[in-house]
């Protein structure tokens, strides 16, 4: 889809000194006899390209008069058998199959025709359609229309026709006037005109398509990805994303696609085959080094973690290699990275919060009635939430005061008083101002035995300067005295000491935009460092992360790329080790896109065993009034579960009061509605 001669960057490629004859034998001896050699089989078979095993398919029959696929379902199991009778059709026969039981029984697998169909070209999906009617005698679209409805089946079909321009002429006045219908569709109308999206969306050429979205961009100053978010809903809002995506950058669809079908618990089996079959020949260098970026891990590695036996075995020769012990970018993924930089340079981000100032507040009544939930026997756990999750902080502080005039009480004393455990954390945590809940998780962090480390750097990486100020201020003795902390490693010590003698003394953290001549300095100076001894390096990028503005360190990163043909959080990662190491990634990642920063952040405090209530609420609370509307979507996007499900389903509800649950989703931006949760 990228281009209409693209360049092949598989994996997999064309055996040399290659004979079908041999090969066939081969595998007849593999399995003839008690058991199979599955080593052979799997050895064989992903060290030839698809056409090669056509060969070997056609070599098998005349030389045993025995199908070979059919001895090869007989004498496999499981997984492996799926991945490697799936290796052995043909791509046009592999998809048309997937697509065939995406739709047969009860239900449709509404994302693998979306998959399939927003990423293949002309040639593939015209192909995949008459080996449908070969396979199956069947007419694709017909079962396509049958299975699917509205404005989702409607961008299917037009798919399916696969006449998308692949000319790669473009016409500029075009350009502008899509931008302008695409903008009129949606954003600057009450209504969206669906059909417009799937006019343009469904036919205009890969290169036009690029030039629409950054002129839409220009024009609605928002990206083509969130309007779609706006005005589309369901399949249809998802298959449109897809198809801008692949537009965008195929590589990095799949790589997407592949994180999702392996993170969590359990693995999207038949996602993982269909997509390191079907891009092994095509673009799977470009899809690991896409992975490698996105994520923390090469692609290599988090399918040998979540996979096992001789089904792993098979997978990981289909990637080819690992990516955490290479490095280097290859040249056309160098690029990729370089321009997602400059895409994070170039992208405003409205923060959005959750919580707003409630209408029509008054204090004195608010004060007056949480005052009489903790009267007499009992507290009226719901009547505090309702007021306390549905008021700024500034009017906390407004009803903190009237309890102390009004009543005579102080209203923390009272609430500690009443509530207990998490509840009450996350309850004094909203009444306490920002600058002293901070202080307070600072302290946290450091006291009793051992420190948390991932407390400390997350809120000090993604504090401004006026807010480390006003921690600082906070805090009981007006700094952190890091040295009682004997916890803290020597490097640390120095990395925690210099972000406190910025903020401290100096008081910034830079400010302002980027400096290019300068940026380009900056990331020679980095790249000379990593020929460095370790201490000097660690220096040198402190110097560098922990002084520079943040959109200054997107130039930086960005020119990183293009003097050393390296990813700087690859080389933090490769060449760092401990507290160091996490602090300069998180830096890294809050540059980038800090809502994913706290995604991710709030994504390992739920996962696996048990729950880290202390970083959910922390960031819950401390980012309600900044931009957890931005982590909810970034959760979405990088989890395909919305983060009020994932609160639900990971804290386990079950074990939880429902008053602690209403609080957490009340900062989500849910409401508790009869116990069951619904965005807002």
């Amino acid at each position: 889809l990228n281009s209409h001669n693209p360049v092949f960057r598989g994996t997999i490629t064309d055996a040399p000194d290659f004979d079908p004859t041999t090969d066939a034998e081969a595998l007849y001896n593999a399995m003839k006899g008690i058991g199979s050699d599955k080593e052979a089989i799997l050895e064989l078979v992903t060290s030839r390209s698809n056409a090669q095993r056509q060969e070997v398919v056609a070599a098998y029959k005349c030389s045993f008069g025995q199908d070979l696929i059919a001895d090869l379902k007989y004498e496999l199991t499981g997984k492996f058998e799926r991945l490697i009778v799936s290796l052995m059709k043909t791509s046009a026969y592999h998809d048309a199959k997937e697509i065939h039981d995406a739709l047969k029984g009860v239900g449709t697998n509404e994302r693998c025709l979306i998959e399939i169909l927003a990423s293949r070209n002309n040639r593939q999906i015209l192909e995949m359609v008459a080996a449908y009617k070969d396979a199956y005698g069947r007419d694709m679209e017909e079962d396509v229309i049958a299975d699917t409805s509205g404005h989702f089946k409607k961008m299917l079909v037009v798919l399916l026709q696969g006449t998308r321009d692949e000319s790669g002429v473009v016409d500029a006045d075009l350009v502008e006037q899509d931008a302008q219908d695409l903008y009129a569709a949606g954003e600057e109308q009450w209504g969206t005109d669906e059909a417009k999206f799937i006019m343009i969306l469904g036919s205009r050429s890969v290169t036009h398509l690029r030039m629409v979205f950054d002129a839409y961009e220009k024009i609605a100053d928002m990206s083509i990805e969130d309007s779609i978010k706006n005005e589309l809903s369901g399949d249809f809002e998802r298959l449109m994303l897809a198809v801008v995506q692949c537009i965008r950058n195929v590589p990095m669809f799949f790589a997407k696609r592949l994180y999702k079908s392996m993170k969590g618990l359990g693995t999207a089996d038949n996602t993982l085959i269909r997509i390191m079959i079907s891009r092994s020949e095509i673009d799977m260098l470009d899809i690991r080094e896409c992975f490698r970026l996105a994520y923390e891990k090469s692609l290599y590695n988090m399918i040998k973690d979540d996979t096992s036996g001789d089904y792993k075995r098979t997978l990981l020769n289909l990637c080819g290699g690992d990516d955490d012990l290479a490095g280097e970018f290859f040249p056309e993924a160098a690029q990729i990275a370089y321009k997602m930089w400059e895409t994070s340079a170039m992208t405003k981000v409205q923060l959005r919060p959750t919580v707003r100032p409630a209408p029509s507040f008054d204090p004195a009544a608010d004060a007056q009635a949480l005052r009489k939930a903790m009267k007499g026997f009992g507290t009226d756990e719901d009547a505090i939430i309702d007021i306390v999750a549905q008021r700024s902080n500034a009017q906390r502080q407004e009803i903190r005061q009237a309890f102390k005039s009004l009543l005579g009480r102080d209203l923390m004393k009272d609430l500690k008083s009443e509530l207990s455990k998490n509840l009450e954390r996350l309850i004094i945590g909203l009444m306490l101002t920002p600058a002293e809940f901070d202080a307070k998780m600072m302290r946290k962090a450091m006291e009793g035995a051992g420190t948390d480390e991932h407390s400390l750097i997350e809120i000090l990486v993604t504090r401004s300067n006026e807010e480390i100020l006003a921690m600082n201020a906070a805090y009981k003795n007006g700094e952190f005295d890091t040295k009682k902390d004997i916890h803290i490693t020597f490097l640390f010590w120095k990395l925690f000491t210099l972000f406190n003698r910025l903020y401290s003394v100096q008081g910034a953290r830079e400010e302002g935009p980027a400096d290019e001549e300068r940026a380009s300095a900056d990331a020679q100076e980095l790249a000379d460092a990593c020929n460095a001894e370790s201490d000097e390096m660690e220096l040198k990028f402190m110097s560098i992360l922990c002084t520079r503005s943040f959109p200054h360190l997107r130039k930086v990163f960005q020119e990183f790329v293009r003097c050393s043909n390296k990813d700087i959080e690859q080389v933090i990662r490769n060449e760092m080790s401990g507290d160091v190491k996490n602090a300069f990634c998180a830096i890294v990642r809050s540059v980038k896109n800090q809502p994913s920063y706290f995604a991710d952040r709030l994504y390992k405090a739920m996962k696996g065993l048990g729950t880290d209530d202390r970083a959910l609420i922390r960031i819950m609370v401390s980012r309600s009034e900044v931009d957890l509307f931005n982590i909810r979507k970034e959760f979405k996007d990088t989890h395909d579960v919305s983060l009020h499900e994932f609160i639900q389903v990971e804290t386990m509800i079950v074990s939880r009061s429902p008053c602690q649950l209403t609080l957490l989703f009340a900062f989500c931006g849910g409401l508790w509605v009869c116990g069951y949760c619904t965005a807002v």
